[in-house]
């Protein structure tokens, strides 16, 4: 396209409302192949004649990527289609099935037929709020929580991060009770309120957690009880055979469980669903997340 930098520095120049609306625009015919005022009325809630605008300027910007259907009296993608905003996979993905923003009718609704693997229980968005002011403020939260090991019990946690391992949300924190960096699960906690006059120490800060700024750098191949490793080298973007990861030490163990790892030294896991093998096991040593990894042992001494 010719004039890019033109181009680029007039997009530059829009407020955001209106770059997010020619983003939509865009985003509509590249993957869905059209789209029409009404769809930009009703996620924006804008007039009539400011959708007309933002059409306009689309089509005076990027001549070659819309065309007006006279036929379904929509735009649609034009032949030399070329993008001209980035677009990133996983966006476009949770936008197509779980709808493209919040708050209007189109937002509401999938874009594409889809099928989503059912979610666990969902945090209390008011068991939530307080953990989220703590860890944004920098503060202390008392919380009421249960645990396998000691039932219910009323604890000052400092939460500085939150975690998904693929099934639950978890809050990282300091625990006073315990005096050390735990992960907690969101759904198990009961109660949680901000404790304003509690002053947060050293110790206490994200900082001291050792685990947590490890970073430990794990080698995952195809499992050798696959047929057709080169399928799962695909799968996985490996380079070589190879997939090299970088993780949090704190996380490590929630990472490999969710992708079925198997993390024995001598791949011994026999099940199928265990696609890849963690070459480098002895890189789980000291990692307080690896009971959570399939297959892993801590060396004997």
């Amino acid at each position: 396209m010719n004039n890019t930098k033109q181009i680029q520095s007039t997009i530059d120049t829009l407020n955001y409302a209106q770059r997010e609306r020619l983003l939509f625009i865009e985003f509509r015919l590249y993957f869905l192949g059209d789209v029409g005022r009404q769809d930009l009325m009703q996620r924006f809630g804008v007039a009539p004649a400011v959708a007309t605008r933002d059409f306009a300027q689309y089509r005076e910007l990027f001549p070659d990527n819309i065309h007006f259907d006279n036929k379904s009296k929509c735009y649609v993608i034009g032949k030399a289609f070329s993008p001209a905003f980035t677009h990133s996979a996983e966006r476009v993905l949770t936008a197509l099935t779980r709808g493209f923003g919040e708050g209007s009718v189109a937002g509401s609704e999938f874009l594409l037929t889809c099928e989503l693997p059912k979610l666990l229980n969902q945090p209390s968005v008011a068991i939530l709020a307080p953990i989220t002011r703590a860890i944004h403020q920098q503060k202390v939260v008392s919380i009421d929580y249960t645990s396998h090991s000691s039932g219910l019990s009323t604890r000052e946690i400092i939460p500085f991060a939150l975690v998904n391992d693929g099934l639950r949300w978890h809050v990282r924190a300091f625990d006073r009770k315990r005096q050390t960096f735990l992960d907690f699960v969101i759904t198990r906690i009961l109660r949680s309120d901000l404790v304003e006059d509690s002053p947060v120490v050293s110790h206490e800060q994200s900082g001291a957690d050792i685990q947590w700024n490890r970073i430990v750098e794990l080698d995952l191949v195809p499992h050798p009880n696959q047929e057709h490793p080169e399928i799962i080298e695909n799968d996985y973007g490996m380079a070589g055979g190879l997939l090299h990861l970088k993780l949090r030490a704190a996380v490590a163990g929630y990472v490999l469980r969710q992708w079925l790892v198997d993390c024995s030294a001598e791949h011994k896991l026999p099940g199928k669903e265990y696609r890849l093998w963690l070459k480098n096991h002895l890189a789980l040593y000291g990692v307080s997340s690896a009971e959570f990894a399939p297959g892993y042992e801590a060396p004997k001494n």
